[in-house]
């Protein structure tokens, strides 16, 4: 695996223009303040924008479950070594009502996964080693869910693979008080 850059590529965005001020209005914040992910992005406000409307359609109106959602979210950050994504959704995690001791799993700690969870986590990590579902782990995954449910979830960890990239990529800092790896 590449090494992952120690330093932010690009600066922040300091000192928004009146769009990129709209797009950041509607964005998720941290105390008021974007996420460094934003004020990154900021610099190419028409790919923010559509970037926004994936993600928020994503976290906050999909089909999937969101403890689902985020096995699959957390297990594509890890598998990226994006430590800026695992952080992030380890809090968004915990709030869906997975445990610490699942998000550690999720990082490749020992743990106890009931079938679906498995599943879900076979889904990403095929995903992320050879940008394909299996035909075992696809037919596994439809006997829980549906055609659009399916799609999205291919979706889901595809955009999230695409983020962790970026964050990667352009060195992108964790936000204060945001946690990393788990112990």
């Amino acid at each position: 695996m590449a090494d992952r850059p120690t330093q932010l590529r690009i600066p922040f965005v300091e000192e928004p223009d009146a769009e990129v001020q709209e797009i950041l209005a509607g964005a998720i914040s941290r105390d008021g303040t974007p996420l460094n992910i934003f004020r990154v992005l900021s610099h190419h406000p028409k790919l923010f924008k559509r970037f926004n409307l994936l993600g928020g359609y994503i976290l906050n109106k999909g089909l999937i479950p969101e403890r689902e959602r985020e096995i699959v979210i957390l297990r594509i950050g890890w598998r990226a070594n994006a430590v800026y994504e695992f952080g992030q959704h380890t809090e968004i995690g915990l709030r869906c009502g997975l445990t610490e001791a699942e998000i550690a799993g999720l990082a490749g700690a020992d743990h106890q996964w009931s079938d679906d969870d498995a599943h879900l986590i076979a889904m990403a990590d095929e995903l992320a080693a050879d940008d394909c579902v299996s035909d075992e782990t696809f037919a596994a995954l439809a006997t829980k869910w549906d055609e659009a449910q399916l799609i999205e979830l291919v979706v889901t960890a595809g955009f999230y693979r695409l983020v962790s990239g970026f964050l990667n990529t352009f060195g992108v800092p964790l936000d204060e008080g945001v946690p990393g790896w788990p112990a």
